[in-house]
């Protein structure tokens, strides 16, 4: 059985923040139309797709699914597992904002089948989250956390950003902290992005805002690390952190180079073999609700564009992917590719190696600490 991962996009959300990129709406005149064009589009994939895979992963994002009744997430979990061929132990994911659930929520979620909270705390300070405008305080972020694990969910995670302008090292060790204090077992630590078309990103170019540079965002990072490795967390991404057994399942589907089928607006899908044969296909769906709800209604699907991966292409990502976890297995990249790629960069990785940016432990190529906060560099000389 082919191990797969599924996203589920819910695009509601109350409002838009000055950061995110992500396809989100501010209405909820269309909340059950998307429902049921959701169901029809599981159901032409499932025709394709449910023979010989094994669920191991549901995850819904957003926009804000923790705005959604329990039924509605409720509905779409069981349809997918009448769809589909789900593990017992699967692991399901629910996205959730502070400020949009109370502790009753929050246990009928874990009633219908969520087994892991993902909470988008972002930061602990009051005036950091005002400049992202989230809708909620630190308080609330803490009680939402401390109301999971009262109501039995074991598998917490909360989302921390990092380099905000003018925030100090102080203000940011304040943040960790504070989130390895609460009963969590995991950790998704991202450096603030500027993304094309972003409010932020308006703000920036008018001068309103100024971002901090390369090397602040580095030592920070630098730091993340140090501090949550000190905790008890262990890296096994570069921006996420898990303690012993809780790295997330879902993520690593995608970093471990897994298939993945995706539903909603703007969900992309992979998957790595074609009617049996080598190959890998993506593919993407419309990100306007108007446009999905209709392309469902007409065809069963959503999709906008879609593109078949050549060997190369299919090599890059498998390399650039496993060194961003949990490093390259040497064994299994010869396995699936040969070992021309080893051969090809054996200069770079003993370089990389000696300069103590790169380890190898039991045939595994894997960043140190050092190498993780240039990964991006790195990579691009062995992608290039």
């Amino acid at each position: 059985m082919k191990e797969t991962a599924i996203y589920i996009h819910i695009p509601f959300c109350d409002h838009k923040c000055i950061y995110c990129d992500f396809y989100s709406i501010i209405s909820y005149e269309n909340v059950y139309s998307y429902l049921n064009s959701l169901k029809k589009e599981i159901d032409f994939y499932s025709a394709k797709y449910s023979d010989g895979r094994k669920i191991i992963s549901i995850f819904f994002g957003g926009g804000t699914p923790s705005f959604m009744e329990q039924h509605y997430i409720s509905e779409i979990i069981q349809h997918i597992k009448r769809n589909f061929s789900v593990n017992d132990d699967v692991e399901i994911t629910l996205e959730t904002n502070p400020g949009t659930v109370s502790i009753e929520k929050l246990a009928e979620f874990r009633k219908i089948g969520i087994n892991r909270i993902s909470i988008g705390i972002q930061s602990f300070n009051e005036d950091e989250l005002k400049f992202l405008t989230r809708i909620h305080n630190s308080q609330t972020a803490i009680q939402t956390v401390r109301d999971a694990a009262e109501v039995g969910f074991e598998n917490i995670s909360v989302d921390l950003i990092f380099n905000l302008p003018a925030q100090t090292k102080e203000k940011w060790k304040y943040n960790l902290d504070q989130a390895v204090q609460l009963p969590i077992k995991h950790i998704s630590a991202y450096s603030l992005i500027l993304e094309k078309g972003t409010i932020l990103n308006k703000m920036v170019l008018d001068g309103k805002v100024k971002m901090q540079n390369e090397d602040y965002d580095a030592d920070l990072y630098e730091l993340t690390i140090d501090f949550l490795t000190r905790h008890g967390f262990e890296q096994y991404e570069v921006s996420n952190f898990s303690k012993k057994g809780f790295e997330c399942i879902h993520n690593n589907a995608y970093w471990r180079y897994k298939d993945y089928l995706s539903f909603g607006t703007s969900a992309h899908s992979f998957v790595n073999m074609l009617d049996g044969k080598a190959g890998g296909k993506r593919w993407w769906n419309y990100s306007s609700l108007n446009f999905y709800n209709a392309a469902v209604e007409s065809k069963g699907n959503a999709l906008i564009g879609e593109e078949i991966l050549t060997e190369k292409e299919k090599l890059n990502e498998y390399v650039m992917l496993a060194l961003r976890s949990k490093g390259l297995d040497l064994f299994e990249l010869n396995n699936f590719f040969g070992n021309e790629w080893l051969m090809k960069n054996k200069d770079y990785l003993n370089q990389f190696e000696q300069e103590k940016y790169l380890i190898k432990e039991d045939e595994t190529i894997k960043f140190t600490p050092k190498g993780y906060a240039i990964c991006d560099e790195i990579l691009t000389k062995f992608i290039s």
